[in-house]
C-alpha cells in the first residue's frame, strides 16, 4: 500500500539530508517532491500546503548535519497529521444515539458515481450498525441503474434487513420518503438511502440528488470514492461536496492502493474526514480510517514524533470515542462505592452477569471499585426488567439500588474477606 507516496517523502528527506540547508537547494528538492506527489494522486492544494509548511521549517533552521533527514521526516509527518486533524472527526454512533433520544430515525444518504462500490459500502455500513445492535431499514433510491434494486434486495436478504423499494424510473425522493415514514412508524434506528451513481459533471443529475436531500433532510451524507481512481476520485469529491456538502467519505479498495494520495487529498479539499476504508469483499471488511496507521504505512515508525492535535479548540483524541467503537450503555453518575459484601456480585446469577456483559460490551472489572460499580449496575438492570440495548441505554442511578441481599449483608457481622467471583476482595 501507498508505495509511491512513501517513496516520494523518503526521497525528499534523504535528498535534503545530503545537502546544506540553503534556499536554492531546498527549492530544487521541493520541486522534485511536488512532481512525485502529483504522480501519487495528491491534489495541488495539498502539495502547496506541504511545501509551504516544510520550507518554513527548513529555511534558517539550525539542525545537525546527521539529524537533517530525521528532522525533515518528522516535519512532514507533523504537517500531514495537521491536515488530517483540521478535517475534524465524526462520531457516527454518538449522532445516532442523539436522534434515538428524540425517538427519531437517523438518516444517512450515500452519494458517488457508479462503479465505486457505493451500494456495497452501504451494505457494509448496514452490517456494522446491525452488529452494534441498531435496527436498520434500507431505501432503494437508485431507480435509474439497471439491476440496482436487485443488488440491494440481495444484500438486505443476506443481512435480514427491511428494504423499501418501488419500480425503476420512480421518483427516488419518494422512495426515500417512504423509507423514512416506515422507520418512524416502526421505531427503526437508522435509514440508509442508496442513490443513483452520478457523474460529477452531470448538472441535472446532481440537481436530482439535491432534491432527495431537500425532501428527506438526511442527518448525514457520505461520499463513496474509489481509491484506485486517484485524482478523478478527488475531483468527484470536490464536486459532490460543492453540491451536497457531505459529512465524510468512505474510500473503497484501499488495500490495493499503491499511490495513497486520495485519502490525504479528499480530506484537504473538502475539509471533511475519511470515515472508513474498504479493505475486502466481505461485509466485515470496512475499517475505521486510522490517521496513525496511515502515517506509519507511509513513514514507518512514529516513535519520538509528536502528532498530537494542534488545531485550536479541538478536543484531544482521548476525549472522543473511535468512530467505529460500539457505544457503551449510558449510566447516571455513580457515587463512590463502599463494599456491602465480600463478593460484589453476591445474589446475582452467573447468567445475568454474562448476559449483561455481552449485551452492553462491558469488559471484566480491573479493580475492586469497578467490580462494585458493575455489581450495582447489574442489580439495577435486573430491577428494570433487564432492558435490551435497543429498548433503553440508560440503566439508572445505582445510588437508588435497594437490594435486600445487600441490606442483609450490611447488618451481618463481616467475617474474614474471601476471594470474590472475579478474584477481587482478597484479605
Amino acid at each position: 500500500m501507498f508505495d509511491k507516496l512513501r517513496s516520494a517523502f523518503s526521497n525528499a528527506a534523504k535528498s535534503l539530508g545530503e545537502k546544506e540547508l540553503n534556499e536554492k537547494d531546498i527549492e530544487d528538492i521541493l520541486f522534485g517532491l511536488e512532481i512525485s506527489l502529483l504522480e501519487s494522486d495528491v491534489a495541488t492544494e495539498v502539495i502547496d500546503s506541504i511545501k509551504s509548511d516544510l520550507k518554513e521549517k527548513l529555511i534558517g533552521s539550525k539542525v545537525d548535519k546527521n539529524e537533517i533527514e530525521k528532522f525533515v521526516k518528522d516535519s512532514l509527518i507533523s504537517s500531514i497529521s495537521t491536515l488530517f486533524d483540521a478535517a475534524g472527526e465524526y462520531d457516527l454512533f454518538e449522532k445516532i444515539n442523539e436522534k434515538k433520544k428524540q425517538e427519531q430515525p437517523f438518516l444517512i444518504l450515500f452519494v458517488g458515481i457508479n462503479g465505486t462500490g457505493k451500494t456495497t459500502s452501504l451494505a457494509k455500513v448496514a452490517h456494522m450498525l446491525k452488529e452494534a445492535k441498531y435496527s436498520v431499514v434500507v431505501a432503494a433510491s437508485d431507480t435509474f441503474r439497471a439491476g440496482a434494486i436487485e443488488q440491494l434486495k440481495e444484500h438486505t436478504k443476506r443481512l435480514n434487513l427491511k428494504l423499501v423499494a418501488q419500480n425503476y424510473n420512480s421518483d427516488p425522493a419518494a422512495v426515500a420518503r417512504d423509507a423514512v415514514l416506515y422507520a418512524k412508524s416502526h421505531k427503526t434506528d437508522v435509514v440508509l438511502i442508496d442513490t443513483a451513481g452520478r457523474m460529477q459533471t452531470s448538472e441535472n443529475l446532481m440537481q436530482q440528488i439535491e432534491k432527495i436531500t431537500k425532501v428527506v433532510n438526511p442527518d448525514m451524507k457520505i461520499f463513496v470514492g474509489d481509491s484506485l481512481a486517484g485524482n478523478d476520485t478527488v475531483n468527484q469529491a470536490r464536486e459532490f461536496h460543492k453540491h451536497v456538502n457531505f459529512d465524510g467519505s468512505i474510500l473503497t479498495k484501499s488495500d490495493a492502493d499503491a499511490r495513497g494520495g486520495a485519502a490525504l487529498s479528499i480530506v484537504t479539499v473538502t475539509s471533511t474526514p475519511v470515515l472508513y476504508v474498504g479493505v475486502g469483499q466481505e461485509y466485515s471488511d470496512l475499517k475505521p480510517f486510522d490517521k496513525e496507521l496511515f502515517l506509519e504505512t507511509v513513514f514507518g515508525s512514529l516513535d519520538d514524533v509528536d502528532i498530537t492535535k494542534n488545531i485550536e479548540s479541538e478536543p484531544t483524541p482521548e476525549s472522543q470515542p473511535h468512530p467505529c467503537k460500539i457505544p457503551p450503555p449510558e449510566f447516571e453518575p455513580t457515587p463512590e462505592p463502599t463494599p456491602t459484601s465480600d463478593d460484589p456480585f453476591d445474589g446475582i446469577k452467573d447468567d445475568d452477569i454474562t448476559t449483561y456483559s455481552e449485551l452492553f460490551h462491558v469488559p471484566p472489572p480491573e479493580n475492586d471499585k469497578d467490580a462494585i460499580n458493575l455489581g450495582n449496575n447489574i442489580r439495577q438492570w435486573i430491577k428494570n426488567n433487564r432492558p435490551k440495548l435497543g429498548e433503553s441505554n440508560k440503566v439508572g442511578d445505582v445510588s437508588d439500588v435497594e437490594d435486600e441481599e445487600i441490606q442483609k449483608h450490611d447488618k451481618e457481622e463481616k467475617p474474614e474477606k474471601k476471594r470474590g467471583r472475579f478474584g477481587f476482595f482478597k484479605k
